[in-house]
């Protein structure tokens, strides 16, 4: 009973967003923002732009909020759009280098890993080549496979792989 409530609810506000109901989005912002950040913050090094791309991925969810088809998780489509907004950031800045060029490997940087912060494991995951971090982003947190990254990105299956090997092993 209580998870066909909350759905109800959900769709409600989703609705109430749609008619510009400026209350329902920002239940809509301040639920699903924090997470999101986190989502910019993962492809994003400076905090300052990752709010930005927030705010950008954010706007881009209200403009198109009615093309929502109620199937799946909002989350999950609000998260598309937001790793989408990252994407195309990276693309026009130029950063996104998924080369197959060889960097210094560091065993150490991945030992204990079990017992290293979220805030360290980050640190570690910006310290990677924009193309490595990409394809180590898109694989291992959002679950995309070789084939999709490799058709986000405009690269080869194969170039996906090896981009995810190297990142592991940095």
């Amino acid at each position: 009973m209580k998870i066909i409530n909350l759905h109800n609810q959900q769709k409600s506000l989703i609705i109430k967003a749609i008619q510009n109901n400026r209350e329902a989005q920002q239940q809509i912002f301040e639920q699903y923002s924090p997470k999101m950040l986190g989502v910019c913050r993962q492809y994003v090094k400076d905090m300052h732009h990752a709010e930005d791309l927030l705010l950008q991925g954010f706007l881009k969810v209200f403009t198109n909020l009615h093309k929502f088809k109620y199937e799946g998780s909002f989350e999950g489509w609000i998260r598309r759009i937001v790793v989408n907004t990252c994407i195309s950031y990276l693309r026009k800045k130029n950063v996104i280098d998924v080369s197959d060029e060889d960097y210094m490997f560091n065993d150490a940087a991945t030992e204990n890993l079990e017992n290293t912060s979220v805030e360290d494991i980050q640190k570690l995951i910006d310290q990677l080549p924009e193309g490595y971090k990409m394809v180590f982003n898109l694989y291992a947190i959002e679950g995309y496979k070789h084939s999709e990254i490799a058709k986000k990105l405009n690269i080869s299956e194969s170039t996906s792989k090896s981009q995810l090997f190297k990142a592991r092993m940095v």
